[in-house]
């Protein structure tokens, strides 16, 4: 079995650079892994589970249960039943992914738009919550992509749900004002999980994938006090003119839980966010005889555009670092996603000694690859295959650009998820 994560990594690998640059990226996926993490930080001494400065005495609880959303949701849950064990009485596991557990039913559910699946298993998620009581612990696993996996709509049909989530991402809405609108179209996100769940003790372990980690935006929150209210979700679908469009005037929009008493019994705890990633690129960088130099962990801006400005930064013998979500605005009826878009959009403006990679740390960007890698040897590629990097841009067709020249990181699913990771260097 190889050792690289990038699984395309001899593939890519040509160069002196883009093996130093590949493996900082690799040292930033293995920092964040999900079952590591859940080991390092979550431990159980006899009967007291402690998490961080956070301890709970199981011994005062009649049911412990578990349920995990999101792209790290699987392998959360896989490794605190390697802890817990028996301990656990039941729960549901909805990911993108799905496996054998032997404490709580796994599914796997579409993403980036919800899917009757992700219905279904929402409906079974309501339905253990509903029957907790004051002697219960629930232990909620948050990761990114739960906005889409964890769908119950508010007066609305799946359709119409993904037909609006799909208009905003095209017009180039930042995972903010999408999340901010998911909720407030939602009868479990927004701290409505926490609602349902009440008046039990929650515990919400969080993967943080939200540029800033605002807890009541990772999976739009659904353990977490919300801050928005109907009249800030009102606003961005006027702004991205989104129900004239889908024809779906009269939609109606719900307000999230304000009440801090659905809160009193509810521990939110950040486990990993891209930060941890980046502090491990750092020491690779270094180890590898590089400038370090960190630039951003919630970079966000228009995918192209956020190339070209990463091209520029990097001195000789350095690498830039940064993280976080950009956008891109369709244009065109290509296949892609931003990490590819990003390095596309690197392309034109890098120097003959210089590299761009933009990376999903979830393994999906958008298409069945991580992201890409760009440098001189891409634009020697297209030149020999007789291929124009900007009318692919204009196509918003990166996939293909890329496929073509074989310049794509393939990672397979990570079963993590901490936002995007990106490297800009030069020798």
């Amino acid at each position: 079995m190889s050792r690289h994560l990038i699984k395309n990594y001899r593939d890519l690998a040509s160069t002196k650079l883009r093996r130093d640059a590949l493996g900082v990226l690799e040292a930033g996926l293995r920092a964040i892994d999900t079952r590591q993490a859940i080991r390092r930080e979550v431990q159980l001494n006899r009967t007291v589970l402690t998490v961080g400065s956070h301890g709970w005495d199981l011994a005062e609880f009649k049911n412990v249960y578990v349920i995990g959303i999101g792209k790290a949701a699987f392998d959360a849950c896989a490794a605190l039943e390697g802890i817990l064990g028996s301990r656990i009485v039941g729960g549901v596991v909805l990911d993108v992914k799905a496996g054998p557990l032997k404490r709580m039913k796994s599914v796997a559910g579409s993403h980036p738009f919800p899917s009757l699946t992700n219905m279904q298993a929402t409906g079974e998620i309501i339905a253990l919550l509903k029957h907790l009581s004051s002697r219960d612990l629930l232990i909620v696993v948050v990761s990114g992509g739960g906005s889409a996996l964890l769908c119950w709509p508010y007066q609305l049909k799946c359709d119409d749900l993904t037909m609006i989530t799909q208009l905003m991402m095209s017009r180039g809405a930042t995972i903010r004002e999408i999340n901010t609108v998911r909720k407030h179209l939602s009868e479990i996100q927004g701290g409505q999980l926490a609602r349902l769940a009440h008046p039990a003790t929650v515990l919400g372990l969080i993967f943080s994938d939200v540029p800033g980690d605002d807890l009541d935006m990772v999976a739009s929150g659904p353990t977490v006090l919300d801050t928005t209210t109907v009249e800030d979700a009102a606003r961005i679908l006027s702004r991205y003119d989104v129900l004239k469009t889908c024809r779906m005037p009269d939609c109606e929009l719900k307000e999230t839980p304000k009440d801090p008493v659905f809160f009193k019994n509810v521990t939110n705890i950040l486990l990993v966010n891209n930060q941890a990633a980046l502090l491990a690129m750092e020491g690779e960088a270094l180890k590898r005889g590089y400038g370090a130099r960190m630039y951003s962990n919630n970079l966000v801006g228009e995918a192209r555009d956020v190339g070209k400005i990463l091209s520029g930064l990097p001195r000789k013998n350095e690498m830039v670092l940064a993280a976080g979500e950009t956008t891109v605005t369709l244009r065109g009826k290509g296949k892609g996603g931003r990490n590819q878009e990003l390095a596309l959009g690197a392309l034109a403006s890098l120097d003959a000694d210089g590299l761009v990679l933009s990376c999903a740390s979830d393994g999906i960007d958008n298409t069945s690859v991580a992201g890409a890698i760009a440098d001189a040897r891409t634009r020697e590629a297209a030149k020999r295959l007789r291929m124009d990097p900007e009318r692919y841009l204009r196509e918003n067709d990166s996939f293909s650009f890329f496929r073509k020249t074989k310049d794509h990181l393939v990672t397979g699913v990570t079963g993590a998820n901490v936002s995007d990771l990106m490297i800009a260097a030069r020798v």
